[in-house]
């Protein structure tokens, strides 16, 4: 398995190179590899026990890849290979299957990364295959929110490799569990720079304007996949103490609340999703050891969400209540919302209710308020009206049904949840939701602020959340 670990792991950079010398094979080539890390996927489920593979020994430098990190493998070649669909007739260059694919390899090395090191290479390189893709139409437009990302990202992680350096220098390795006796500086500056990296709290102000201003593929792997390359290392330091675990809880319950609050107000459908992406990751954190089966609903629904999106007569909800949208266009729109909403005999059902049920008593009623907030924010695509039939790009029903058929055979990893009382529940905290979407948010008309999302701004959240996460380090003693 160790053999196949490692070349599982240089295969996608193997075939982004050969796809520059072979430009006629690139959608093939790139498939083919997203079916690799499929097959990857499915198989660390059969292991019984997590594969360690260590490359530096003096150094704490290895891989772990266990079923959690086999979630987030397989949400990467699901959203990959539906985004490869979708763009199967669109005409994009060698250049962009090759970036996709690169991308596709990094992501996957964050995944099974169990230490600082090798999870900072990882990340710098996911960054700049991100940067390379939404920067792909070259308009002046995508430059500036590629170049914005850019620095977001690379900030981001100068302030982790210092933390980085810190508990290297504590412990003489980079392992993850050095987090334990680590100076609280040092806990502050990996957080701080993977809380940025994955758009969480009031640190993920970026996220909005960078998923919904690049082309409907790209906002597809960001919000369903490249934006988790931090969130399972954010869960694995969860694991690695209690008090490591509150912290990462905490900004769950922050971030999920957060999230549902700008994306029930806003009034544009990629914004929305990208503020919806936002508070699902909240759901992630706060739940750590049950976050890779909600990673995967939500890498599944999210990104078929702005697939539809982009094809969408309309990005304004106001005009979309007065074009009726093609019927087939609409159904696809309704499954993904009732999933990610929490609706029975779809994954997202089963993904809600393990991560309710495994959530802190203090987190329940914020986390349960956020799922009706979830049910408020999709409501506004499942009532829109629907009639008129409309041309779509040909690939996107080959990516929606992968997507779409992937929640329902999830259903499988947790039938216990299809209970009367969960299913109760579940179907009560959507009606409630439609019933307050119906008798109140449609009926209002609130422009929330965007100051906070500013350039300069974003510079100024670092460095409270830099504050905020080293008294944090204090308060909890995880130094000690």
């Amino acid at each position: 398995m160790n053999i196949i670990t490692i070349a599982w792991l240089t295969i996608p950079f193997f075939i982004g190179f050969v796809i520059y010398l072979l430009p006629k094979l690139d959608k093939y080539l790139a498939l083919a590899v997203t079916f690799v890390s499929a097959g990857y996927a499915l198989q660390l489920f059969l292991e019984k026990s997590p594969l360690q593979l260590k490359l530096l020994d003096n150094f704490g430098v290895q891989v772990v890849a266990d079923q959690l990190g086999a979630y987030f493998i397989l949400t990467n070649a699901l959203v990959t290979a539906a985004v490869i669909f979708y763009c199967w007739h669109s005409g994009k260059s060698a250049f962009f299957y090759s970036q996709m694919i690169i991308l596709h390899g990094s992501i996957n090395a964050t995944f099974i990364c169990a230490d600082f090191v090798s999870l900072y290479v990882a990340l710098e390189v996911s960054g700049i295959a991100a940067f390379l893709l939404i920067a792909y139409p070259r308009t002046d437009r995508s430059l500036w929110v590629a170049l914005r990302y850019l620095f977001i990202s690379n900030t981001a992680m100068l302030f982790y490799l210092v933390g980085a350096v810190l508990v290297y220098q504590k412990h003489n390795s980079f392992v993850f569990d050095g987090l334990k006796g680590a100076p609280p500086e040092a806990l502050a500056l990996i957080f701080l720079g993977l809380l940025l990296k994955g758009g969480i709290f009031v640190s993920g102000f970026w996220l909005p304007l960078t998923h919904s201003e690049s082309e409907t593929p790209v906002s597809a792997l960001l919000s369903g996949i490249v934006i988790k390359a931090s969130i399972l290392p954010l869960l694995r330091c969860a694991l690695v103490s209690d008090d490591l675990g509150t912290i990462v809880r905490i900004f769950g319950v922050a971030t999920a609340l957060m999230g549902v609050s700008y994306a029930i107000f806003e009034k544009d459908t990629k914004r929305m999703l990208a503020f919806s992406t936002i508070a699902q990751l909240g759901f992630i954190l706060a739940a750590p050891e049950v976050g890779g089966f909600y990673a995967l609903t939500h890498g599944l629904v999210k990104s078929s969400l702005f697939l539809i999106a982009g094809s969408l007569p309309s990005r304004n909800f106001k005009e979309l209540q007065s074009k009726a949208i093609d019927p087939k266009i609409w159904i696809a729109l309704v499954i993904a919302s009732l999933s990610i909403s929490g609706f029975p005999l779809l994954a997202g059902f089963g993904a809600k209710v393990l991560t309710l049920k495994s959530v802190a008593p203090w987190q329940a009623i914020p986390m349960n308020i956020a799922a009706v907030g979830t049910a408020i924010t999709f409501a506004k695509l499942i009532f829109i009206p629907r009639g008129q039939k409309q041309e779509v790009k040909p690939g996107l029903w080959p990516a929606v049904i992968l997507l779409i058929g992937g929640l329902i055979i999830a259903n499988v990893v947790y039938l216990d949840a299809y209970s009367i009382e969960s299913i109760i529940k579940a179907v009560g905290t959507i009606a409630i939701g439609w019933l307050i979407y119906v008798l109140i948010i449609k009926r209002l008309a609130i422009a929330l602020p965007r100051a906070a999302e500013q350039f300069d701004h974003l510079v100024g959240v670092m460095t409270l959340t830099l504050i905020v996460l080293f008294w944090m380090a204090l308060a909890t003693g995880t130094h000690t």
